[in-house]
């Protein structure tokens, strides 16, 4: 068993962020490759800007999850709405939960 060290969980913060998870459509996986890279400029903006600490799709490409950094529920799920994926049917829903993420 591994020991922890007391000063390692002392230093360690809890940062308020946002989990969103988009949903796919039943046909994500095709319908998403014609705007792929303009998903994928419009989150390396958002991470660029530090809006966006960490951004994924599960491998079934039923959903994607992204860690946000926003004030409230409606400001996360504002990073999305205007997505490439969401105006074209790709993403079928939105929906976003507080999440604590540990920064040491």
């Amino acid at each position: 068993m591994t020991e922890i060290d007391p000063a390692a969980s002392q230093a360690a913060t809890i940062e308020p962020c946002w989990l969103v998870e988009a949903t796919y459509a039943p046909d994500g996986a095709e319908s998403r490759t014609p705007f792929r890279a303009a998903h994928i400029a419009h989150l390396g903006e958002l991470i660029a800007a530090g809006r966006v600490v960490e951004a994924g799709a599960y491998v079934d490409v039923s959903s994607s999850v992204m860690i946000v950094r926003a004030a409230s529920e409606d400001e996360a799920l504002d990073l999305f709405r205007s997505d490439v994926y969401l105006r074209n049917g790709v993403w079928v829903e939105l929906r976003a939960r507080p999440f604590g993420r540990v920064k040491v």
